[in-house]
């Protein structure tokens, strides 16, 4: 029988859920005549302010019901900020302690968010620091590691269970092309891809699959080649996307293009996003929104209509003093005018240069 704690815990993750509204399907808008619609699914109205909020949720009930977390069980968690933000959540809910291990280049307001909601950061150096550092602390500790580089594929249920698959085709159910020729997505554990890449071909859907990957990340090159030991070694500098190996959860059978996003293009492309829509949303949002932008730029030279729906991915305050921060850029070295230049000159003209 299931401890009564336990049964307990799923409990309040489910009300939770019950509570929180699912999120927006916004529209960016392309001129008329093209015949293609581009959506943006707003993950940062979530309780915990990101698509992670998700993740995390399916993560923490994964090891409920596998029996891995009882009450007092240590939470450990390897991530760029924004999971660890929304694990802190769900363990202050559930009275566990949590502790993140994130990169010392992590956002400082992300840290902060971490400790606002009772979780602790333990700093590494670099992003491949984090899984062995996070066992350790896991072991020392006696708790779980929730590991999400690992799981994020396998807790969340792909056919359904109001994942955010689910979620996006029936919000896109009374729009002009229902059926989206593409969903574009980063890949940080790869869990997303994988669920939507699931989902579409469990439910017949002709919608292919595009993974924007940023610089320093081993996703890319691991999918051109079919070889899954590459590894870049460097990680990325879009937080939250992008890894230094490839990890367990990325799905390259499920992926149907790929696009390298430099930096610059996926700053560029946050920058453009606030500019014409007002939508004020991180460094990952912009690799989307930039290999959508490619994808459409296909589309049009193919003389193919449809939709066009990608991700935002969290929120633009997670990064006011870094990707929104003009010495932060300097100090990059990340020269933002040439790709919002050619991106402005994409959408008055259709050609992309």
């Amino acid at each position: 029988m299931t401890d009564l704690w336990v049964r307990q815990a799923i409990s309040q993750l489910n009300a939770d859920a019950n509570r929180s509204a699912d999120t927006h399907l916004l529209r960016f808008e392309l001129p008329a005549h093209w015949g293609i619609e581009l959506y943006l699914k707003d993950e940062s109205v979530h309780p915990t302010g990101s698509l992670k909020h998700r993740l995390a949720r399916s993560l923490i009930l994964y090891g409920l019901v596998n029996g891995k977390i009882t009450e007092g069980t240590t939470l450990v968690e390897a991530s760029s900020g924004s999971t660890a933000v929304s694990e802190a959540y769900f363990s202050r809910m559930l009275g566990l302690e949590f502790i993140a291990v994130v990169p010392a280049s992590t956002s400082t307001e992300k840290i902060k968010l971490i400790e606002f909601y009772g979780g602790r950061c333990h700093l590494v150096d670099s992003a491949g620091q984090m899984d062995v550092a996070a066992r350790q602390l896991a072991a020392e500790t006696g708790g779980y590691y929730l590991d999400q580089f690992t799981y994020a594929e396998r807790a969340t249920d792909w056919r359904g269970n109001n994942n955010i698959a689910e979620s996006v085709y029936a919000q896109m159910s009374a729009e002009p092309h229902p059926i989206p020729s593409w969903i574009v997505v980063g890949a940080g554990t790869g869990g997303t891809s994988a669920t939507f890449g699931r989902y579409a071909r469990y439910k017949q859907h002709e919608t292919r699959i595009c993974v924007g990957d940023p610089e320093g990340s081993s996703f890319y090159e691991s999918w051109r080649t079919g070889n899954r030991e590459y590894a870049s070694g460097t990680g990325s500098r879009i937080e939250g996307i992008g890894r230094p190996k490839v990890e367990p959860s990325f799905m390259p059978g499920v992926i149907d293009h790929m696009i390298q996003v430099p930096d610059a293009a996926s700053l560029a492309a946050m920058h453009l996003l606030r500019s014409k829509t007002r939508y004020f949303a991180g460094g990952s949002t912009g690799t989307n929104l930039y290999a959508a932008l490619q994808v459409i730029a296909r589309m049009l030279e193919n003389g193919e209509q449809g939709s066009v729906v990608t991700l935002i991915c969290d929120s633009g305050e997670r990064y006011e003093n870094t990707c929104y921060n003009q010495d932060w850029l300097d100090e990059q070295g990340l020269e933002l005018q040439p790709y919002i230049q050619a991106m402005e000159q994409f959408l008055s003209t259709g050609v992309f240069k």
